[in-house]
């Protein structure tokens, strides 16, 4: 609620008053105003079909995340976080890919404003990280953060957050699903206290999910959560067979069901 008003303030000030886009690097800051990206040499007009957000075509002006990423190489690790505490976990390679899917920054005119997400909420700006040809590159939802206000250079997750990883002797899927864990949860999840988001709840702490739910509704939750627990405030998105096929809903659920056996409360 409160990022919400901040970003209502943000817009109805004006131009005199734009939005701010920070990238945090191991060489520093560097920062430009939604007016200085809209003017941006490289910025340009974009049509994104199918917009994970609004889910319908929606067009925007546009920079390359590639082009606000100077130095950065493509074994590196960031971390795109948005106003509402979502994290998205990003390997440096899909954004400063040339190929397949391509990683833009959409800027938000103050004085154009994009529509709002749902009625009564913000749009998704003042920034919205979009692709195109998502499906080249199998880009999932999680990787289209809205209202991002900064990207972050950090070490890989397995560095940052041991907490999270499995047993050395875990098997092959257990492995496999903590990859799949790190695309597709941890952008609005933590596991054990460990993560960097701040949208849900913990998924080991004190209780994992395949602790609670029996049968296949923990398959049925992820596909379609409003089919188990119809909520008007959930913000949980269904995972379709698309974006998470069935083999890789299944190496989740294993890595899930494995850290369960392994509780350690890491919070402060």
């Amino acid at each position: 609620m409160r990022a919400a008003l901040l970003l209502t303030l943000v817009i109805l000030s004006g131009v005199a008053q734009a939005a701010e886009f920070e990238v945090q690097l191991n060489d520093g800051r560097r920062a430009w105003s939604s007016s200085e990206l809209l003017v941006h040499p490289q910025a340009r007009d974009i049509e994104i079909i199918d917009d994970v957000s609004y889910k319908r075509t929606m067009h925007y002006s546009a920079v390359p995340v590639s082009a606000l990423l100077e130095g950065i190489e493509p074994g590196d690790h960031l971390q795109a976080v948005a106003l509402d505490g979502f994290a998205a976990e990003l390997p440096a390679s899909i954004l400063l890919a040339r190929e397949g899917a391509k990683a833009w920054l959409a800027i938000e005119d103050p004085e154009h404003p994009w529509p709002p997400l749902a009625q009564g909420k913000p749009s998704a700006g003042p920034f919205y990280l979009v692709w195109t040809d998502p499906s080249a590159s199998q880009i999932g939802p999680e990787q289209w953060p809205f209202q991002v206000a900064r990207i972050r250079q950090l070490a890989a997750v397995e560095q940052r957050f041991p907490a999270l990883l499995p047993a050395t002797d875990a098997n092959a899927e257990v492995q496999a699903g903590f990859a799949v864990y790190q695309k597709n949860c941890m952008a609005c999840h933590r596991l054990n206290g460990a993560g960097d988001s701040e949208f849900g709840p913990d998924l080991n702490i004190p209780h994992n999910p395949t602790e609670y739910f029996t049968g296949d509704f923990l398959q049925r939750y992820i596909r379609d959560p409003q089919s188990l627990r119809r909520w008007p405030q959930g913000r949980m998105p269904g995972f379709s067979e698309q974006v998470l096929p069935p083999a890789e809903l299944q190496r989740l659920i294993a890595y899930l069901r494995h850290m369960a056996q392994r509780k350690s409360d890491t919070s402060p």
